[in-house]
């Protein structure tokens, strides 16, 4: 449900979606290949933690936003600047902070 929320609320502001993959392994591939302007990222998934998805984004210079739950104690030691949103958001913060780390208006 979260994600066709998001899906709907980005497209609404002319964003083009890849995804949502639904674990660590279906976005393995994206995360390597795609020409990625931003990426939300669930930490909890179905096959685990998101986080080596994290990782080639970060190597990739691909900016990010970490969802979760459980807040900012989500994010692994040693990776403390990535950014994190808690849930439950709303998308009119979300969309702003996508902004933020695209440099464009909102």
């Amino acid at each position: 449900m979260v994600a066709m929320l998001l899906e709907s609320a980005l497209s609404d502001e002319d964003c083009i979606i890849i995804g949502p993959f639904d674990g660590v392994g279906s976005a393995t591939e994206a995360a390597h290949g795609e020409s990625l302007d931003f990426a939300l990222l669930d930490v909890n998934v179905a096959d685990g933690k998101i986080y080596p998805i994290a990782q080639v984004l970060e190597s990739r210079g691909i900016p990010f936003l970490l969802l979760s739950g459980f807040g900012d104690g989500d994010v692994p030691a040693g990776h403390e600047h990535w950014p994190m949103a808690g849930k439950p958001f709303s998308i009119e913060p979300m969309i702003e902070r996508i902004c933020v780390a695209l440099g464009v208006a909102c």
